[in-house]
């Protein structure tokens, strides 16, 4: 649908097998709101991880409609179902997207729960893995809120374009600048050292774009950010209003998860997506 709208990225997150393929996944165990086994019975709680099974193992749970009993599932009523899907390997994604498609591809570590995944290091020599299999390098970013992953991508390929995600918010921060010491998300770099500015420390970082909360962004910080020479591409706008003013602040692009919505926006503005 997404292709079909014209847009010009497709947005995914990587998780890996016990056999070490790289397919799509949102979150790093099965998700009891959208994930039923091979009985057709929904899942009763987020587990197994998906790194302790293999990608025989995990074929045999369908992800191909959200629960309508969970909260998630009654969030996403526009959702359409198609039973019997599979979580996909990154390679059929790419294969199915076709060769002028560009892709952000989020490599999902996590400092504070690093059993749930393959370290950093490793996740990052199989993702480059991947996009340089699938002929898919040159259109690819490869992001994350962990930039450990994203410094180790840079040393194995500096070709691929890497984004700097933050979030500064109530629930989730990885920048924690009251801390008084480095994140552990920020691959050890310090904020304090570069003025406490985000754009500089992903500009250290070796990131070619900076993808901010949308609730984090003003222009300052966007005109900070592209004055170092950063892409800014906040995530995830779904109110139009709020995609509207991002667009008056001058971003480069929007990550939503309404494109639909969003070029109407667009069109209103005098903008194409490219």
């Amino acid at each position: 649908m997404a292709l079909d709208l014209g847009v010009s990225t497709l947005e995914t997150d990587l998780a890996i097998t016990k056999d070490d393929q790289v397919v799509i996944s949102h979150d790093p165990l099965l998700n009891p709101d959208l994930t039923r086994g091979p009985d057709g019975q929904w899942l009763a709680a987020a587990r197994p991880v998906i790194r302790s099974l293999t990608l025989a193992d995990l074929a045999r749970y369908d992800i191909g409609r959200l629960n309508p009993a969970s909260k998630y599932g009654q969030q996403w009523p526009e959702q359409k179902p198609v039973d019997g899907q599979r979580f996909p390997t990154l390679a059929e994604f790419f294969s199915m997207a076709g060769p002028s498609v560009r892709f952000n591809i989020e490599i999902k570590t996590d400092p504070n729960k690093p059993d749930l995944t393959i370290d950093p290091t490793q996740y990052a020599a199989l993702a480059v893995d991947a996009l340089r299999k699938g002929k898919a390098t040159e259109r690819s970013t490869i992001q994350s809120f962990d930039w450990r992953g994203l410094l180790e991508v840079k040393k194995l390929a500096p070709e691929i374009a890497t984004g700097c995600l933050t979030i500064e918010s109530n629930n989730f921060d990885t920048v924690q600048r009251a801390n008084g010491r480095p994140s552990p998300w920020l691959g050890g770099l310090d904020l304090a050292a570069h003025g406490g500015s985000l754009p500089r420390l992903a500009k250290a970082a070796g990131c070619a774009t900076w993808s901010p909360f949308w609730r984090n962004v003003d222009a300052g910080n966007v005109k900070e950010a592209q004055a170092l020479g950063l892409k800014v591409v906040p995530w995830t706008v779904n109110v139009l209003a709020e995609m509207a003013r991002l667009i008056d602040l001058g971003v480069d692009g929007l990550i939503t998860d309404y494109p639909d919505r969003a070029l109407p926006v667009l069109a209103a503005k005098g903008l194409k997506v490219r």
